[in-house]
Order: C-alpha cells, then structure tokens, then sequence
C-alpha cells in the first residue's frame, strides 16, 4: 500500500454499507468527507450501497452520488483492495457474481471472510438473507421501505429545526424505530441468527449491516458488529493497525449538522 496521505486517518480495514447511493436520503456529503479523511489497505462495501429499489421506481441521482462512487474508484486504483458484497437493494449485482469477478479493481462477492491483525477470523455479509420480512414477504418488505422513506422525510425537517436551534445532527428516524417494542425484538433476533451463522462456520464474529443499526457486541460468543448506514446514523466500521475495531460515528466525530453547508457541488435537491 502507498505511504501514508498527509491529514489521512489511516485504518487497516474500514467497512460501511447502506449508502443507499440513488435516494435523497443518502447522505453523500457526510458520506464524501469521511471518505476523503481516510486511508486503508481494505475497504469492505458490504451491500446496500446503491439503492436500485428506489432507482427503479424513480430516477435520482445527483453529483454527491457521483463524487461517492469516484472515491471508491480511486482508492481502488491507488492500491485498496475493495470488496463489494451486495445487499437486497443492490441485488441486481448479485448476478454478476460469478467466482472471481472483478469490476473496475472491485471485487464481487456474496460473502467473505476477513482475518484481523490480531488472528480474528470475521464473517462479512450484508445479512438480508437472515432479514424473513426481506426473505419470504418481499410485498412487506417494500412496504416497509415506502414507509421508512416516510420517516426520513419528516427527519430532514425536524433536523432543519434542530440546526436553526444551533443542534447537531440527530436521528429521529432511528429513535423511532428503537422505541418500537417489535422492532427492537426483530433486531435482536437478527443479530442472533447473524452470530449463529458465524458460529456455524467456525468463525470468531460476524460483520454485517442491513438493519440501520451500528452495534458491537457479544452474542452467544461471537462478536457481532454491524457498520451501521449513511442514511439515519453516518457510521462505519474500522480496524486499527493491531486489529481492534471500532464504530465511527462520523456526525460526532466531525459534529455535523443534518442540514451542514455543502459545496455547490455536492448540493441536494
């Protein structure tokens, strides 16, 4: 890998998911800024990074989402391996899947196996397959996406107030979907179910994104960590040089607002 960049934070693995590249809840500017302040050996994209759901119904797609994608094109050139697994609303590229395919330096994989510095042995998927709403009621499941898309709406104007009020960057959205007894029971069970397939394979933890909610945790003694989005919580997943992990919460990190000044280039309708 190339020297050090100067002002770079550099990382030996750094994974994130549900960029959701495509909507207008994307938050390419957060998104774009992390993306510039790092260096890594790997960058894992694990699913969910352009939304083709919402793509299909209506077209949207602006320079932030472009300036995204050029980032990743370029660490990949300059000597990052990127690996790209697919979630469900990316799953068009799973298709192109076949056993060592490589687009643009970006590999194409359903799932992989990351081995940390310190001899961890990590399952990375995007974990839909362990989603059943996703699974068996694709009929719920695009309901339940029209419905979040909802939520979002209302969270880009209740963050508008919170900026006039001098507040950073909070997500209503997230706080909703926690408080929700049977959301807060689907996420645990697919955490469960996550950590039982790691442990089935004889792996040490499971990395996976897919549920909007960043977590590190032990379940069952296996590591769970889930990267989180860049939709409602901004976050991803790092590994340091000795092989601890770490979650960014890159709106605390850089104390962003929701509605934070944008260059004219990366401006949101």
């Amino acid at each position: 890998m190339n020297a050090p960049m100067m002002g770079k934070t550099v990382y030996r693995t750094v994974f994130i998911s549900d960029t959701h590249l495509g909507t207008r809840g994307a938050r390419t500017d957060f998104l774009v800024d992390f993306l510039q302040s790092i260096q890594c050996e790997t960058l894992f994209l694990v699913g969910d990074i352009i939304d083709g759901w919402r793509l299909r119904k209506s077209w949207y797609w602006d320079e932030g989402c472009d300036e995204a994608l050029r980032l990743i094109l370029k660490m990949a050139r300059s000597g990052t391996r990127v690996v790209y697994i697919p979630g469900n609303h990316d799953e068009m590229f799973r298709s192109w899947m076949p056993m060592g395919l490589e687009v643009a330096g970006i590999e194409l994989k359903r799932d992989d196996v990351h081995v940390t510095a310190d001899g961890r042995k990590l399952l990375v998927m995007h974990g839909d397959e362990f989603d059943s709403v996703v699974r068996y009621a694709r009929f719920l499941a695009l309901l339940g996406d029209w419905a979040y898309n909802v939520a979002l709406g209302v969270n880009r104007y209740f963050n508008a107030i919170r900026r006039r009020l001098g507040y950073p960057y909070w997500s209503l959205s997230a706080w909703l979907k926690r408080q929700v007894k049977e959301a807060v029971k689907a996420i645990d069970r697919f955490e469960t179910a996550l950590a039982a397939e790691a442990k089935r394979r004889g792996l040490d933890g499971v990395v996976c994104g897919h549920i909007h909610h960043a977590e590190m945790r032990m379940v069952n003694g296996v590591q769970y960590l889930n990267d989180g989005d860049w939709v409602e919580s901004c976050t991803a997943l790092v590994e340091h040089a000795d092989g601890r992990l770490e979650l960014v919460d890159w709106t605390e990190v850089k104390r962003l607002s929701f509605f934070s000044a944008r260059s004219p280039q990366l401006q949101l309708a």
